[in-house]
């Protein structure tokens, strides 16, 4: 199983972390560890030793046959369920080695960075780029977005990426986060919704 993940793909986002609005030339793609993913409500524990740690809410799909040069006409017999899904980020350690040129999977793919929700048969939405969702951080709602607003769409992004990773049955796809990221605190108490569906409910510990 390959964890797949997109930055930068909301125009606000770029705005509130590098200070432009600006899309990409291409999709900017990283991947996540398979031991990052947390799922079925699980609690995440804050590691101590990566210092600040922040959400990052997205809309989640998962890959549900193999597929490989997908046309982006094509794309959506490639995926059948969404959730929301949390990005967890050590910000800090993120910025210092961007900063220093080196890769920055450590900061995005350590244990427990991938929260996943409850998964929804996409069919339950008329067009994957007309979501709303949003996560609430003891009972306030802290992050909202909408689908429509991203840069690269989920099809598109989808058969950007089976241009270099073979798609693969279980696969997963982070489709990027909108303004609003935050850190988060021992005790918090997180819900992801699509719509006015909750289908993430987890504590931080």
């Amino acid at each position: 199983m390959k964890i797949f993940a997109i930055g930068m793909n909301y125009a606000l986002h770029n705005k509130e972390m590098h200070g432009t609005l600006s899309k990409t030339d291409e999709p900017v793609i990283f991947l996540k560890a398979d031991s990052s993913l947390l799922k079925g409500g699980r609690p995440f524990f804050i590691p101590d030793h990566l210092g600040r740690i922040e959400y990052e809410t997205e809309v989640v799909v998962r890959i549900c046959k193999l597929g490989k040069n997908v046309p982006v006409r094509f794309a959506p017999r490639y995926y059948d369920a969404v959730t929301v899904g949390i990005d967890f980020t050590a910000r800090e350690l993120q910025k210092k080695m961007m900063e220093q040129g080196y890769p920055w999977d450590l900061s995005k793919g350590f244990d427990g960075a991938a929260c996943i929700g409850e998964w929804m048969s996409k069919e339950k939405f008329r067009d994957m780029q007309n979501i709303r969702f949003h996560l609430d951080i003891n009972g306030q709602t802290v992050q909202e977005g909408f689908t429509g607003e991203m840069l690269y769409k989920v099809d598109e992004i989808i058969a950007y990426i089976s241009r270099f990773y073979t798609l693969k049955t279980g696969d997963i796809l982070y489709t990027g986060t909108p303004a609003g990221v935050g850190p988060l605190q021992i005790d918090d108490h997180l819900e992801g919704y699509l719509e006015e569906w909750k289908v993430l409910d987890f504590n931080c510990k």
